[in-house]
């Protein structure tokens, strides 16, 4: 299967849209904030090589006083969340290999991090589960999953769910890793790099298709309940045609959001299937919800709010268009966006007004910031993992 990066993509877009580097062309520039308040960094450590220039879901989690964090090459840690300090570390590669040319230098993980049933799971390219005691850093267990695990697994009714490139959808034991069920999916010759994480809620398994569906399937054993239709597949090129839902489902009572590349955000009713509403948004970024409000980040960097409920539009912020954001992150009366430069942005979250930027490390954001009581956890491209007080 082509999977592309969003580097290539946006570059192959460009070209689609007859985009050129002459010299009219002009260097994108910050929009000027007045800082309301100055962002406060409570600690930052060095999580080893962080995952570098590569495509990567290695979001950090938090379970009570632990934030839990991963590099690409295999070195996972646990640190505490008031003073950064490193509780324990376990680099979870294997033994060198016996063939010289097998590679053993990284571990390549990159899908997780989830924390559930007292342990945390992550995937990698190599085709693998990884379950680590939460507690020691003990690994409990290994995996060979028949593709690349690329997001964040999920945990529901008793299983771990692994969504996987080939198509794969897994149900594994939380204790053995021993497979349950799957699920085959439709996959499309041409994709994005990236697959949906799945949710788990109400006895399903909910999750986005690359060929533009949102889909359910019964957690106990598998089988299909219902498929909506996200986006639908136009236009001559393979490049118009791609339709990805790579976003995790978003559940609020009876009712799941998901947004498509070159489709729509769609509302769907999780026990019939049907499509409440339909807007026009792309996306590849995930949806958050506060209240009553969904906050997206489009496929050009514009950040919008919506009322979840009719998906009428509140507010939209074009001034960081183009800057690669990261999704967006609901921190107390705030929203939080990093960029590929390492600028973490602050914005008013009822107004959508800027309100205050703070520069980190430059390899920049890749994975939105994570809430942990009051503070937020934000990641590098070079492993620097930061706690910021919210403001």
């Amino acid at each position: 299967m082509n999977k592309l990066s969003m580097a290539t993509l946006a570059l192959c877009m460009a070209s689609l849209l007859g985009c050129s580097s002459s010299d009219d062309e002009e260097e994108l520039v910050l929009p000027e904030v007045n800082n309301q308040f100055e962002t406060q960094i409570v600690w930052q450590e060095s999580v080893g090589s962080g995952v570098e220039h590569y495509f990567s879901r290695l979001t950090p989690t938090v379970y009570k006083n632990t934030v839990f964090a991963a590099e690409r090459y295999g070195l996972v840690k646990a640190l505490n969340l008031e003073s950064g300090a490193t509780l324990w570390q376990t680099d979870v590669r294997e033994a060198p290999a016996f063939w010289p040319w097998e590679d053993n230098d990284s571990a390549k993980l990159s899908g997780g991090i989830l924390q559930a049933y007292g342990n945390i799971y992550i995937g990698s390219e190599h085709g693998e589960v990884i379950a680590i005691n939460r507690e020691s850093g003990e690994i409990l267990w290994r995996k060979a999953v028949p593709g690349e695990a690329l997001s964040s697994p999920a945990a529901g009714d008793g299983l771990v769910y692994v969504n996987l490139g080939s198509g794969k959808l897994l149900a594994l034991h939380p204790d053995t890793g021993e497979e349950r069920w799957r699920h085959d999916q439709e996959v499309p010759a041409l994709t994005l790099r990236g697959l949906s994480s799945p949710t788990a809620a109400n006895g399903g398994v909910l999750f986005g298709e690359e060929s533009g569906k949102l889909s359910v399937l019964i957690a106990e054993n598998g089988y299909s309940a219902w498929s909506a239709d996200v986006a639908i597949a136009k236009g001559s090129s393979e490049f118009e045609r791609l339709v990805d839902v790579d976003t995790k489902p978003v559940v609020s009572g009876a009712t799941a959001y998901a947004i498509g590349y070159n489709g729509n955000l769609a509302a769907v009713d999780v026990r019939s299937g049907n499509v409440l509403w339909k807007r026009e948004y792309s996306s590849y970024r995930d949806l958050s919800l506060d209240l009553n409000v969904l906050y997206l980040v489009d496929s050009n960097g514009v950040i919008y709010a919506l009322d979840k409920d009719s998906g009428i539009e509140r507010w939209s912020q074009p001034a960081l268009r183009g800057w690669y954001l990261t999704a967006p992150t609901v921190a107390g009366n705030y929203l939080a966006v990093g960029d590929q430069e390492g600028n973490l942005h602050w914005l008013d979250k009822q107004t959508g007004q800027l309100v205050a930027r703070e520069s980190f490390d430059s390899s920049g954001f890749f994975v939105e910031p994570v809430v942990a009581d009051d503070k937020l956890i934000v990641y590098t491209r070079d492993g620097e993992v930061s706690a910021i007080k919210i403001p």
